[in-house]
């Protein structure tokens, strides 16, 4: 049995996070989503940190809810539903919606299966990296229910209406490779945790004031109007232009050297 939940292992600015269940095929009772809520938002305020990996141990990334834990106790699952009061996401969206709360690029590396809450953590991650085999799935319709951890603000953006709607309705299996095919997974890779981790190291030596306004960039300006859109693109610009990051990284080029970036603040 598995006491640590949840692992973090820290490689200098990056930190990596595994789900850490695998006798449960890392599935998810209350504590799950409780360890998984709080290494999340340890890592919001972590100042030195610029990209995260975000994988799961043994078999699989995540199999889903660990539904006999909470058929034992009922009161567990009415837990998730609560809303802390001011945030956006009750627990059980938190398990997804915390990794686009965290300011820097999180990839999540996922090899065997990510199944119905499994499927919504990985797809929260900013990069989807997996196995071409791996096996996805939408699943709750199986068991009577929506998918409802915070899919409408990650899954939607990234897959066709029509065919999110198809996945949701018929709870079916799909692949890695057809995952990357329909945009709920960014890549396949033979190994795509070495795959994660190199694109995080790669992340971690560019300016991290950039890094975090390049996600803000991303993720707030699909809500907005083209006036309110190219308006934020200038807001986020402009603390960088003439930055101590900004001219380390112009300088670091022209020298063609290794640049050297400060903290943010």
């Amino acid at each position: 049995m598995s006491d640590n939940r949840v692992t973090v292992d820290r490689d200098g600015a990056i930190a990596t996070v595994t789900l850490n269940r695998p006798e449960k095929r890392n599935g998810l009772d209350l504590a799950m989503f409780e360890a998984i809520i709080a290494v999340g938002q340890a890592l919001v305020d972590d100042k030195a940190l610029r990209a995260v990996v975000l994988t799961g141990t043994g078999k699989g990334f995540c199999a889903g809810l660990d539904w006999a834990s909470f058929m034992e106790d009922p009161s567990g699952s009415r837990k998730l539903l609560d809303r802390p009061e001011g945030e956006a996401a009750n627990l059980a969206q938190k398990v997804g919606w915390v990794w686009q709360e965290v300011p820097v690029p999180v990839i999540s590396a996922v090899h065997g299966f990510a199944i119905g809450g499994g499927l919504q953590i990985a797809v929260a991650a900013d990069l989807v990296f997996t196995t071409s085999d791996a096996v996805f799935a939408i699943a709750e319709s199986d068991y009577g229910l929506i998918p409802d951890m915070s899919i409408s603000q990650t899954l939607l953006k990234r897959v066709r209406m029509d065919l999110l709607k198809e996945l949701i309705f018929t709870g079916r299996r799909f692949s890695g490779e057809e995952a990357v095919a329909l945009g709920a997974a960014t890549r396949c890779y033979e190994d795509p945790l070495a795959a994660a981790r190199t694109a995080a190291r790669h992340i971690a030596s560019r300016s991290p004031h950039a890094m975090r306004a390049a996600k803000r960039l991303v993720n707030e300006s699909t809500a907005m109007g083209p006036i309110e859109g190219l308006a934020h693109e200038t807001a986020l610009q402009l603390p960088l232009l003439g930055s101590a990051n900004q001219m380390e990284a112009a300088l670091s080029r022209m020298q063609q050297r290794e640049p050297t970036f400060a903290d943010v603040d």
